[in-house]
């Protein structure tokens, strides 16, 4: 069965052919990265104009890559939810377009749920239940895997995702946006000793982020520091940052491990690309006897490869829409 997924929800446009939910046959992405660079974080306005000028050079891409026309997908998958509103309703409607001129059916997917399936098509073998860390730029879960569909959060970020934090700390000390990538490049170098940061806690739910304070701390390090002309060693504070952020996500995933039973963790999501976080992770689940998964690099930013992965399993538990599918900026997981 051939998926086509379609994917908008930031700053990427991205179409993909996917196979059987798990061999990707072609995945194409336009970044605006370039683009948003200089104003330091992306631009709503100017993503969703991209998207409108890029999705169906990319879709046409896509389809030419793999060999296929559109008379041979099976179902097309979109991202619904959530994500930037403009943007997200670039591809919902070219989606329902698609769907509508094609007679193929249309799939709903939300975009977490697809930053999961990425490891589906990293290991062919896995298969629910197990639990799921899922961090970028605007999320922060832990997640429990029940079916390709189903799914419980058990912990979330109370302010600030990891992906954010990791940008704001870094912007704070001069490198280019996206800042995590340059944390990460920077900490090779570094002593994580140096800087004795907080690993914030929050009450109610011990499974809970909050990075809001660690943000803010390091924010404050560097802005006292200029003001009293002492030069900090960046490399080392990038360290020290990459070090707490990991420290956080991995206590916090061990624990709720534990606490439900689970024996297996897979990671995703645009943080699970940083270096730091997945030898964390790694580590944490070979010392505790888990089994562990996270996806290839190159499947950890905003693809629509996990899209048509997750619209596999959605088309075949039924889970379809009709030209009344919109775009909703924010979804939980739970209210799929």
């Amino acid at each position: 069965m051939l998926i086509l997924g379609i994917e908008s929800s930031c700053d990427e446009t991205a179409a993909s052919v996917v196979r059987d939910g798990r061999e990707i046959i072609s995945s194409v992405i336009s970044t605006q990265i370039e683009e948003h660079k200089k104003y330091g974080g992306v631009v709503p306005e100017i993503a969703s104009r991209r998207h409108c000028e890029n999705i169906l050079a990319v879709t046409r891409q896509a389809l030419d890559e793999a060999e296929i026309t559109l008379d041979d997908v099976d179902a097309i998958a979109v991202t619904y939810a959530p994500g930037l509103i403009g943007a997200l309703l670039v591809g919902v409607n070219f989606a329902k377009g698609l769907a509508m001129a094609s007679g193929k059916p249309l799939v709903p997917v939300h975009h977490i749920a697809g930053h999961i399936a990425t490891n589906y098509l990293t290991f062919p073998e896995l298969e629910p239940p197990y639990l799921c860390l899922v961090a970028s730029g605007g999320h922060s879960h832990i997640i429990e895997v029940l079916s390709y569909t189903k799914f419980r959060v058990v912990g979330r970020t109370r302010d600030d995702a990891a992906g954010e934090c990791f940008d704001k700390c870094a912007r704070a000390m001069g490198f280019p946006y996206p800042g995590g990538v340059h944390i990460d490049k920077a900490a090779q170098t570094g002593d994580p000793t140096e800087f004795k940061l907080p690993h914030p806690t929050v009450a109610g739910n011990e499974f809970d982020f909050s990075f809001s304070g660690l943000k803010t701390s390091v924010i404050n390090l560097v802005h006292n520091s200029e003001q009293k002309g002492i030069e900090l060693n960046f490399n080392n504070l990038a360290a020290s940052v990459q070090s707490t952020i990991s420290e956080l996500l991995t206590d916090r995933t061990i624990k709720a491990a534990k606490a439900l039973g689970y024996k297996r963790i897979a990671l995703a999501g645009g943080v699970s690309a940083n270096t730091g976080v997945r030898a964390a992770l790694s580590e944490a689940c070979e010392k505790n006897g888990f089994e562990f998964y996270m996806p290839s690099k190159s499947l950890c930013g905003d693809n629509a490869a996990m899209i048509a992965c997750q619209g596999y399993y959605n088309f075949l538990s039924g889970i379809t829409a009709d030209e009344s599918l919109n775009a909703v900026a924010t979804l939980s997981m739970e209210d799929i």
